[in-house]
């Protein structure tokens, strides 16, 4: 993913608690938390200045409660997560969460905000029928002078609403991403091993992503 596409992820994630999902359809959800973000971030000169405290905190504040990283830890993992003990699950849960948050956070910065000035979001149809539990919400984020880059949104209900637990950039998943170099780890290191790398990342003051580190 590239810096604005991880902002826009984060713009999603930042203010998914200023909205009950349980409340409105998931595709109303997503629409007005980016709507109701870039307001902020256009308004908020701290942000803009890359205060990499505030951001953090505010990540931390309103996103965990509403996003399922145990289910985007597991589909990560694949078919190594039933391979793990429940205490490596739990570490690996963690790891992933806090490498996934600090990614985010460290997106929106300065040079980032000013780069991605002008560009738009377009909501395209749901498709959704009554009594489904899982939807992806479609948008296309609009640049000057290029083609309009898919940005998609997979979501399922839970009981205390919709929650993100993967996201689509011009087709590709972030979390297929993240498996496909986590599986590389794994057969290499083990799960322990992943664990170690993760964690590594995580001790560093901008960690990138593992599967930013294979080739495309």
């Amino acid at each position: 993913m590239k810096p604005f596409q991880y902002l826009l992820f984060a713009i999603l994630l930042v203010t998914l608690t200023n909205v009950r999902g349980a409340e409105i359809p998931p595709d109303q959800l997503v629409k007005t938390t980016i709507d109701e973000v870039l307001t902020i971030v256009e308004q908020d000169k701290a942000i803009q200045g890359g205060d990499r405290g505030k951001i953090l905190a505010l990540v931390e504040a309103k996103i965990l409660p509403h996003f399922d990283f145990t289910r985007m830890t597991r589909l990560a993992l694949g078919k190594y997560w039933r391979q793990a003990t429940p205490e490596q699950q739990r570490t690996l849960e963690k790891e992933f969460r806090t490498l996934l948050v600090r990614t985010y956070t460290s997106a929106i910065s300065p040079e980032t905000y000013s780069k991605y000035q002008g560009y738009s979001v377009a909501y395209l149809p749901l498709h959704m029928q009554p009594g489904d539990a899982e939807v992806t919400v479609r948008t296309r984020i609009s640049r000057p002078d290029a083609q309009p880059i898919p940005v998609d949104y997979d979501l399922a209900k839970a009981p205390d609403g919709w929650k993100v637990y993967d996201v689509a950039v011009d087709e590709v998943s972030l979390v297929i991403n993240y498996r496909n170099s986590f599986a590389v780890i794994v057969r290499d290191q083990g799960i322990d091993g992943l664990i170690r790398v993760l964690a590594e990342k995580n001790r560093t003051e901008n960690p990138a992503p593992a599967a930013a580190q294979q080739p495309k």
